[in-house]
Formats: C-alpha cells, sequence, structure tokens
C-alpha cells in the first residue's frame, strides 16, 4: 500500500480537478480504491501486516482513515474509502499515525507490506444509488452477509447511453416485480481499465448466493430472461469474481 503513504495526495489532486469530480451528491457516492494483487505465498504474512496496521489505527484513534475491505478469490485486497469532497483529499492519511507510533516503525510496517505484492492499482469508482436496488436502504455492508460476487459489465463508450437504459430497465423490473434479491451498481471512473458497471451481491456464503439467485430467477419469470438476454447482448466483456468482506482488516475511527 505505499500509494496510501503521505505522497499519495499530490498524485490525485490535479487528476480530481481536471476530471471534474464530483465526489458526493443525493444519487452518487465517489469511492478511491486501492488495490493490492497479493502474491499467494505471501497472503498470511500480507493480511497479518494489515491487521498490524488497523490495530494501530484502533490504538491510536486515527481520525483521517475511513476504510471497508475486501478481498477476491484470485488473491486481490480491495481498500475502498469514501470521498465527501476535496477537504478529504487534501488530509495526508497516515500523518497522524506517523507521529504516534513513530516514522520509523511505521516505514517498517509498510516497507514490509510492499514486499508481498508486485502490482497495485488506484482508481476511482461511483456507487449510483438511481440505479442500485436495495429496498432495506442502500449500505456497502449488509449484517451477516460478508460474502460478496462482484459482476463486471464492460462496454464501449459508442454505447453508453444504451447500456445505461438497459440497467434502468432492469432496475424497474426488478421494483415492479417485487424482487427479493438486492444489488449496488458502481460505476467506472477515473484510473479504471475500461468502462464498466460493477453490480456488488452480498449474501451470507456461497450457498446463500446461489439460492437467492434461484429464486428469484424463479419469481421473475420470463421476462427477466429476456430483459438480462437483452442487456447482455449489448457488452463488449462480463467478468464475475466471487469474494467477501473483510472487517477484521478495515477501519472506522471512533
Amino acid at each position: 500500500m505505499k500509494t496510501r503513504k503521505l505522497t499519495f495526495l499530490s498524485t490525485f489532486i490535479f487528476v480530481l480537478f481536471m476530471g471534474g469530480l464530483n465526489a458526493q451528491n443525493g444519487s452518487s457516492q465517489a469511492y478511491w480504491v486501492h488495490e493490492d494483487v497479493v502474491k499467494p505465498s505471501m497472503i498470511g504474512q500480507y493480511e497479518s501486516i494489515c491487521k498490524e496496521l488497523t490495530d494501530n489505527m484502533k490504538k491510536y484513534n486515527i481520525q483521517e482513515f475511513n476504510v471497508i475491505v475486501s478481498n477476491t478469490a484470485d488473491n486481490r485486497y480491495l481498500w475502498v474509502s469514501p470521498i465527501s469532497g476535496m477537504a478529504d483529499i487534501e488530509k495526508p492519511l497516515f500523518k497522524t499515525l506517523s507521529e504516534k507510533m513513530g516514522a520509523e516503525k511505521m516505514d517498517d510496517l509498510f516497507n514490509r507490506m510492499d514486499k508481498c505484492y508486485d502490482i497495485e492499482h488506484n482508481y476511482i469508482i461511483h456507487l449510483d444509488k438511481e440505479l442500485s436496488y436495495m429496498p432495506s436502504g442502500i449500505t456497502q455492508t449488509p449484517e451477516g452477509q460478508d460474502y460478496r460476487k462482484f459482476h463486471y459489465y464492460h462496454y464501449t463508450p459508442s454505447n453508453r447511453a444504451e447500456v445505461k437504459k438497459k440497467v434502468e430497465a432492469i432496475k424497474t423490473l426488478f421494483e415492479n416485480k417485487g424482487s427479493k434479491l438486492e444489488y449496488r451498481v458502481y460505476r467506472s471512473g477515473f484510473g479504471t481499465r475500461g468502462a464498466f458497471y460493477m453490480v456488488a451481491i452480498a449474501a451470507k456464503d456461497a450457498a446463500d448466493y446461489s439460492g437467492k439467485i434461484s429464486a428469484n430467477n424463479e419469481s421473475m419469470g420470463e421476462e427477466w430472461q429476456k430483459t438480462y438476454t437483452d442487456f447482455f447482448s449489448s457488452l463488449k466483456k462480463y467478468e464475475a469474481f466471487e469474494g467477501g468482506m473483510r472487517p477484521d482488516m478495515g477501519y472506522a475511527p471512533k
């Protein structure tokens, strides 16, 4: 997580100004994602170091940092932090932690962490509340449902408007049918690899997820199959990843 050190801020300030990022409004919330692609042989060590970092932030009640963490079956760890405005971006994330635990100790922690991966990514995604379907209330962390299935629907810039209309049609159908399957929709932003919608579905575990999908397909009937097939035919590429939330690695200040 080298880019989460004190120097990450200058990297993004200019880009966000130039991109005209509207970090948060009534229908959208922006998140900065730091993704570590961890070496399989280093997973245990990586998680241990990350928990050491979390423990230190809890110990000193660091106020500048707020993050949820998930990891996928292909060994990617995603650190997701909300951006509420430019004032948040200007805050040095680990300045206080460095002062509290000592710069030398903190640098040693991050240096050990950096050895656990060769690839890291940084990008922005936007939670689209208008396209998401969560009648019980939008939350990234439904209680008791740490399992995740991440669906990536890639499209080309030329058919952006068409794909959006079909995503809207899916939500309308879910509302009309009173579906019990809830999902959140994220839009790709600055730094992502191509344009996509990412749909995140929460469940207790893989079996619970499978049961939810089966029940939804049955209750929604042929109209759902037709609507989804029409949407799918407009895509450039589709990917799906299993994963889970890691509350033991995330952090929120008291």
